[in-house]
């Protein structure tokens, strides 16, 4: 971290002619458990990495906020006028920042003028929250900044207001509240929103870039249609009182997770495969989830509760063996992944080829991260030589990049 913040300070005085007065990061994040499940209010679990993305401020003595990504370049600076923040041209990478302007003023946070200088190692488009980053980063140094007395769920709200509610775009909670807490982090999606910090894990996670782009606003809208549809369907039937008052007729409504798959199977047979994958899906994800947050809290799990997730992915390894807390967390990253990929339909052939791969050569256990269609997996190893040999024989079969990473802390000020 030293040696980027060093950096940041000389690039500063070169382009502003002063020295920043604060400098802060967040790290990227990667979805760890529970994928494509924070939009429904089902608690989420992210990790924080040790790519981070940083902004440097000082204050300016006018109404005009300057912003300069090392990343984009100088020539692509954004000017904004803090009277009228409004977003510009849909894809300028200055609206973030404009959002989150405007999400602080309709939460009662006012920020004067500032220079800016912005630089960041999460890459964009795989996987690991590039968006929220910059987000929470901004909010974070206006907060150091103007002494807003903001607390971490209070960046992380804002952040999350600005990028569902004033950019439009269809993301859940964990993103931002990933990169403000870092470590390993439950997210509860329902209010108040709390979070529970896990204990860490031994073991050494590697991200695998599929070089496959992907949009979130062309994912998450058709899966909450075709639940939405299930949904319907089984509220037209005859089925008991209980059961009825757990559902809802849209994907946030449904009391998820108090609905068991006995109950519910007689009727979800009833309706077409794709609806009824959707709502299997979300059941399934959410199980095994409540299975690794108990043995990440160093609980002892029957075999009756394994049972399911050991049959379904034992094909995936040469010599299944599913011990250890790592060897059991990464049986359910696999699990997880096979529910993204034939329940859900949000992987591709490669994405399923890279999770062999990985596993083949060592994994515990990998998943895709985030919406999916494209973007990372990532893989759970018990070392750092492991890592490397999983990383290197995903590149061989034509993953774009990767990277070893670490699980780091949360939002933090370094001057």
């Amino acid at each position: 971290m030293r040696e980027v913040v060093n950096k940041l300070i000389k690039e500063f005085e070169n382009l502003y002619g002063s020295k920043p007065d604060v400098i802060v990061s967040v790290p990227g994040r990667i979805d760890f458990l529970n994928t494509h499940q924070d939009y429904k209010g089902l608690p989420v679990v992210s990790i924080g990495v040790n790519l981070r993305t940083y902004v440097a401020a000082n204050k300016r003595d006018d109404r005009v906020g300057y912003a300069i990504s090392l990343n984009i370049g100088v020539k692509d600076k954004d000017v904004i006028y803090l009277d009228n923040p409004s977003l510009v041209n849909k894809k300028w990478w200055g609206n973030y920042l404009r959002a989150c302007i405007i999400s602080l003023r309709q939460n009662m946070y006012e920020i004067g003028g500032f220079n800016a200088l912005i630089y960041s190692d999460v890459p964009i488009g795989a996987g690991m929250a590039s968006s929220a980053a910059l987000e929470t980063s901004f909010i974070g140094s206006m907060n150091e900044l103007y002494g807003l007395g903001l607390e971490r769920k209070d960046i992380a709200e804002i952040a999350y207001h600005a990028e569902h509610d004033i950019m439009n775009i269809p993301c859940g909670r964990l993103d931002q509240y990933g990169c403000t807490f870092g470590g390993i982090l439950l997210i509860n999606t329902k209010p108040p929103y709390n979070v529970e910090r896990l204990p860490k894990i031994n073991g050494v996670f590697v991200v695998i870039d599929s070089g496959i782009r992907h949009s979130t606003a062309d994912i998450h809208p058709r899966r909450q249609a075709e639940i939405n549809s299930g949904l319907k369907q089984l509220l037209s039937m005859n089925m008991p009182k209980r059961l009825r008052e757990k559902l809802g007729q849209y994907y946030w409504e449904p009391k998820w997770s108090e609905i068991t798959l006995s109950e519910i199977m007689p009727y979800l047979e009833k309706i077409p495969e794709i609806p009824r994958n959707r709502i299997l899906f979300t059941l399934k994800m959410n199980e095994s989830t409540n299975i690794a947050l108990d043995i990440l809290r160093g609980k002892k799990i029957g075999e009756d509760r394994l049972k399911e997730i050991i049959e379904t992915i034992a094909s995936f390894y040469k010599k299944p063996r599913f011990e250890t807390k790592e060897e059991l967390i990464g049986a359910i990253m696999t699990y997880q992944h096979y529910l993204l990929s034939k329940l859900y339909d949000v992987s591709l052939p490669f994405l399923d080829k890279i999770v062999e791969v990985s596993i083949e050569n060592g994994a515990l256990g990998a998943k895709l991260s985030g919406a999916g269609l494209g973007g990372a997996v990532i893989a759970l190893t018990k070392d750092h030589d492991t890592a490397k040999r999983v990383l290197d024989e995903c590149i061989k079969i034509g993953a774009s990049r990767g990277w070893i990473v670490d699980i780091d802390i949360g939002l933090t000020r370094h001057m």
